[in-house]
């Protein structure tokens, strides 16, 4: 009976994909914030020293010598007593600006800055484009993140570009969350159809006849995992998470386009790969969310991907799934030296596949670490468990900063030895500045807290733990047309506010409390 319902929604899917016409796009929107508490002129050297580590021999839509007048304008400001997390925060910004490129269609955003042979038109690839909108959700200037996102699902000749599936993605869920931010509901829906249409590509192209969806490792990126291969079809977390948080995004866009069956169709399609999600891919025995193979078995290894159902919200509480995240503090597990590996270390199998041709065995990767960090503050944020705290996910934060340096400057590469913390592609070109991964989306929602809401709530959970940090503060966060501020002052003496944690508004004080704690101004 399942399987038929289910085979009926799919259909009704298809067919509402390819019914519904597209709305007339909107335009990118601009708003000059303008920071309360801190000054942006004391941050400029930051970008005046980053300037200095390179020859910059690629230059693209803003180039290093306008790099801070950009910054200046288009992101949140942020200090800290700890100078790495600090300058980590801006090297980020000044890296991830590079990769802004002027085309004849709009601004595109990139994943290496050197052309890659299987990039699509203007150097672009998909695999990491739900990471590119949750970081760019917090740039002001909107008009880079969404020409980008047209671009891919319009930009050939009003179609979507040649490689929009090479890669799994998480783009209605992406979308859905930066409207969260910027409460921007016209261009939200105007991506509906397109959301609809990208929905029933992968149920076309990637359901098996059980309702999961297969995925090439490769194609999620991840190549010479443990679990899979270039050429294996398994039902890997990663896209059937990531087809669940996009049914939900799709349910809730259809809500606010008043579109009743469209959202009772999604709803569904969500609610029974939770199902299947909780009952085919988690193991008992191992206590974790693993790979299904092609001959229906577990694949008897845990890896980082186990912990992606927690990004979307996925798995039900009171249930012991939040058992998993154990395993962040075993050494035996996913803790090591300079972060969270990609595969338990207990494994045999641990990074058995060599080093060079972009191995998931094992080795830290960014891409990965960002998708479980994101996923650890959802379950210290939404879940009620006993499994991990503050101290875990600031331990993770702070091994993640420590890991961007690369013989003593900031670097963002590929992947990492994670004993050594050694970038293992650090000397090729292709690796440096890679764009594959989030860092400031987690210091605005997870380490500082701002969690982004629908209704005008302003919700704020700090992971710093209350004894970690004297102070800080988060200014300028263009949120809901607004500028929120956010800091913490142990003594009331760094910023004369008085003592305490506070949140302003435009200006005016909103939520205080004496500890770092969960507030929520009505």
């Amino acid at each position: 009976m399942l399987t038929n319902f289910k085979h009926k929604i799919i259909i009704l899917s298809i067919v509402i994909a390819c019914i519904n016409s597209g709305c007339k796009s909107s335009a990118g929107h601009s708003q000059k914030g303008k920071s309360i508490i801190l000054k942006e002129k004391n941050f400029k050297h930051y970008v005046d020293y980053f300037n200095t580590m390179e020859d910059e021999n690629l230059k693209f839509a803003i180039p290093n010598d306008s790099a801070w007048t950009w910054m200046e304008k288009n992101i949140p400001l942020f200090e800290c007593p700890q100078q790495n997390f600090e300058e980590i925060y801006y090297f980020r910004w000044w890296s991830v600006r590079k990769h802004i490129k002027n085309t004849s269609q709009g601004f595109a955003i990139t994943e290496f800055l050197v052309d890659r042979s299987y990039a699509d038109k203007y150097n672009m690839i998909s695999c990491a484009l739900g990471h590119h909108i949750n970081e760019f959700r917090w740039v002001h200037d909107s008009k880079y993140i969404e020409q980008d996102v047209k671009l891919w699902y319009r930009g050939n000749d009003g179609k979507p570009m040649n490689k929009l599936y090479k890669f799994s993605s998480w783009t209605a869920d992406a979308l859905y969350n930066r409207y969260l931010v910027n409460k921007d509901e016209k261009f939200l829906l105007d991506l509906y159809p397109d959301m609809l249409t990208d929905y029933a590509v992968w149920v076309k192209e990637r359901q098996r006849k059980d309702g999961l969806f297969w995925q090439h490792d490769v194609k999620d990126g991840m190549e010479e995992s443990l679990s899979g291969g270039r050429k294996v079809q398994n039902a890997r977390p990663t896209i059937n998470s990531y087809m669940y948080g996009n049914a939900v995004a799709i349910s809730k866009m259809a809500e606010m386009k008043g579109d009743k069956v469209t959202e009772t169709v999604y709803k569904a399609l969500a609610s029974v790969l939770q199902q299947s999600i909780q009952t085919k891919l988690w193991n008992p025995k191992s206590e974790f969310f693993e790979t299904l193979t092609e001959k229906d078995t577990l694949a008897q290894v845990r890896e980082a991907i186990g912990f992606i159902p927690w990004y979307f919200n996925l798995p039900e509480q009171n249930k012991d799934f939040e058992k998993a995240w154990e395993q962040i503090k075993d050494e035996k597990g996913f803790s090591a030296p300079f972060g969270l590996t990609t595969a338990e270390r207990r494994s045999p199998r641990f990074r058995t596949h060599g080093t060079g041709t972009c191995e998931w065995d094992g080795a830290i990767w960014p891409f990965a670490s960002s998708q479980t960090l994101t996923a650890l503050a959802n379950v210290l944020n939404n879940y009620s468990q006993n499994f991990v705290a503050k101290p875990d996910y600031f331990k993770q934060m702070e091994l993640y900063v420590q890991s961007q340096y690369y013989r003593g400057r900031p670097y963002l590469g590929e992947y990492l030895d994670e004993t050594t913390g050694y970038w293992l592609m650090g000397d090729r070109e292709r690796s440096r500045y890679y764009n594959h991964s989030t860092f400031n989306d987690l210091v605005i929602t997870g380490l500082v807290g701002l969690r982004p809401r629908a209704d005008e709530k302003i919700e704020v959970n700090p992971l710093i733990p209350q004894e970690k940090w004297d102070w800080f503060c988060l200014d300028n966060v263009l949120y809901h047309d607004n500028i929120i501020t956010i800091l913490w002052d142990k003594t009331g003496e760094k910023y004369k506010k008085g003592k305490g944690f506070r949140v302003f508004k435009n200006g005016k004080e909103i939520a205080v409390s004496e500890r770092l704690e969960r507030v929520i101004s009505e």
